[in-house]
């Protein structure tokens, strides 16, 4: 499955770039699979995503739980949590 995947804020500065498309393995299914897979990846991927529970999600748009399908999803956007201000 090929995915468009679009990084925010800290996690697109430590992964190196903004998006990129990649063709995904087929034993990722879930948020929680991908995030898995991508911290493979290179050290800015494992650097950005060393602590998974924090990243939030979102599948074309709409935001997602980690234990989510991504399958059917044309985009994934991983950026970290929210701060007000």
């Amino acid at each position: 499955m090929s995915v468009k995947l679009i990084y925010f804020a800290w996690v697109r500065e430590r992964i190196g770039k903004s998006d990129e498309t990649l063709e995904l393995p087929a034993d990722v299914r879930t948020v929680a699979d991908l995030l898995t897979f991508l911290r493979t990846q290179g050290d800015g991927y494992e650097a950005a995503l060393q602590a998974p529970a924090v990243i939030r999600v979102a599948l074309d748009q709409q935001h997602a739980q980690h234990g989510a399908p991504i399958t059917g999803a044309r985009e994934i956007a991983l950026f970290p949590p929210m701060t007000g201000g």
